[in-house]
């Protein structure tokens, strides 16, 4: 009789209200005796141990377990199941998890370094990812500093070791799903599965919590970190503190603390990347004249910018290497300086008198742009 005929109970030798454990250990030991590696030449040794395969192919999946019981190997046929369980008469057949099981008995026979299957459980979460928002002033952004915060964030447990459990004692396997992680339950022909209630799908319980933490292996506490502020950074930078996030579940890996930067507005000068930005006024003599004004350096230098003589108001000079540091490179942006050209709105009788003499002299040539926009006006608008 075909190993398709025969009822794969009774060909693992167990009894149809066996455990997972106990249909596990009748395969291993059936397994490791049929072997062909321990039967070399054996042809009937051969087929029983792809019978054996077969069979606990089947039986160690709950929801083709299920099919089983209910239809038998009708279950399997393309008539009955339409090629559900994934193609050929066990859905894959060894090739998707029987050499897993097979690994197992190598394990069994040379230990772990052949080992392999085994219940999928859900991994325990690593700690989730932090932000943290800081504020600097656009000194501290050009100089860079080293400082210190302060943020309530939980730890791992100190009395439990992160584990959760009391000390002294440790996690079993769940009762209910027998550590797979998660549950199975029929609705006709078909068959939901759900991670575990009593575990969260982890496959361990804790009998005895830790009574500092309750069982989650993490705590909350305050903790100061030191944050290095490279020279250079801008709003928007960020800095990334590995492993300072939340603790992950009972000992699993923290989450890592992301420092999110803000440069401060500054009274005088504006940013853009690397270059700053200011406005300057000037008097109009200086304007006209010609001239120097001395401009502060966020590096504690002064910058001296001459003024070309007839400058405007609007116009924009340029000094090379005065701006932001790049960062994380080397060298500086530059400073863009816009002059704003001042009218005085307080004179002397002096001042004025001067002036009057200034204007009593002017023949246009003195503002060249003022005569060509009233030449213009003259041609537009016919004298």
């Amino acid at each position: 009789m075909s190993s398709a005929q025969t009822d794969y109970y009774a060909t693992l030798e167990v009894t149809r209200d066996c455990d997972a454990a106990a249909l596990k250990s009748a395969y291993r030991k059936l397994a490791m005796k049929f072997h062909p590696d321990r039967n070399p030449g054996d042809a009937s040794a051969e087929a029983k141990f792809k019978a054996i395969s077969e069979a606990y192919d089947c039986l160690k999946d709950p929801q083709k377990r299920a099919a089983y019981d209910r239809y038998g190997h009708e279950a399997f046929t393309q008539g009955m199941n339409g090629g559900g369980f994934g193609g050929g008469p066990f859905g894959g057949g060894r090739g998707a998890d029987g050499f897993a099981d097979i690994g197992d008995i190598f394990e069994t026979i040379f230990g772990s370094a052949f080992g392999g299957g085994g219940p999928q459980r859900q991994q325990t979460r690593r700690g989730a990812d932090l932000r943290y928002d800081m504020q600097v002033s656009l000194e501290e952004a050009f100089h860079g500093k080293s400082t210190e915060i302060e943020i309530e964030v939980s730890q791992s447990c100190d009395t439990c070791d992160g584990s959760g459990a009391t000390p002294g004692t440790s996690e079993r396997q769940c009762n209910l799903c027998h550590g797979m992680g998660s549950v199975r339950a029929k609705q006709g022909l078909f068959v939901i599965e759900r991670p575990c209630p009593t575990c969260n799908g982890r496959g361990t319980v804790i009998e005895n919590p830790c009574r500092v933490c309750r069982g989650e292996g993490r705590v909350d506490k305050a903790q100061t970190l030191k944050v290095d502020i490279p020279a250079g950074v801008d709003t928007g930078t960020r800095i990334r503190l590995s492993g300072k996030g939340e603790a992950g579940q009972r000992g699993a890996p923290s989450g890592d603390l992301y420092i999110f930067l803000h440069v401060k507005p500054h009274p005088v000068f504006e940013r853009e990347g690397t270059t700053l930005a200011t406005r300057v006024p000037v008097s109009f003599t200086t304007a006209a004249l010609g001239g120097c004004v001395e401009i502060p350096d966020l590096d504690g230098s002064t910058n001296r910018l001459e003024i070309p003589v007839g400058i405007q108001s609007g116009k924009q000079l340029r000094i090379r290497g005065a701006g932001m540091p790049v960062l994380q490179g080397r060298g500086r942006g530059d400073m863009v300086v816009e002059i704003v050209v001042e009218t005085p709105t307080k004179l002397s009788r002096r001042q004025k008198e001067i002036l009057e003499e200034f204007k009593a002299t002017e023949t246009g040539d003195e503002c060249p742009e003022s005569r060509s926009f009233f030449a213009k006006l003259k041609d537009a608008f016919g004298g």
